[in-house]
């Protein structure tokens, strides 16, 4: 049997995407993502407090560039793409891990203001990835 990477995330950005050029026109966004688990109490009365976990996430190419004109600090988005880990070396020589999501699809959930009824009309901006 085969096996399967595939991340779908529902949250909120946490800051503005920053764009960069690579090589001579491919673009690539980064940005966090926050998603929240609610708090609730457990059946003997424990009260598990609100979660956060935030996510980093790479778009590239025409991901990138819908990034780049559409999302904003703030706005909640769905996100889908596939988990990646790699390294690098430090400042003083360590070595050091981080996972990110490669996006891979953008639907943004609310335009980051404006009416309920506004924030509630998904517009899903879907883009072939690298």
């Amino acid at each position: 049997m085969g096996s399967l990477n595939r991340v779908e995330l529902i949250g909120n950005l946490g800051k503005q995407p920053e764009i960069k050029k690579v090589n001579s026109n491919n673009k690539v966004a980064t940005f966090t993502l926050a998603t929240t688990e609610p708090a609730y109490t457990l059946q003997n009365g424990t009260q598990v407090q609100e979660k956060t976990e935030w996510h980093n996430i790479v778009a590239w190419g025409g991901c990138a560039s819908i990034a780049e004109r559409f999302l904003k600090k703030g706005q909640q988005v769905y996100v889908e793409g596939k988990m990646k880990t790699r390294s690098y070396d430090n400042k003083n020589g360590q070595k050091c891990y981080i996972t990110e999501v490669i996006c891979e699809k953008i639907i943004l959930l609310s335009n980051g203001g404006g009416s309920k009824a506004e924030q509630s009309q998904p517009v899903q901006l879907e883009t072939e990835s690298n």
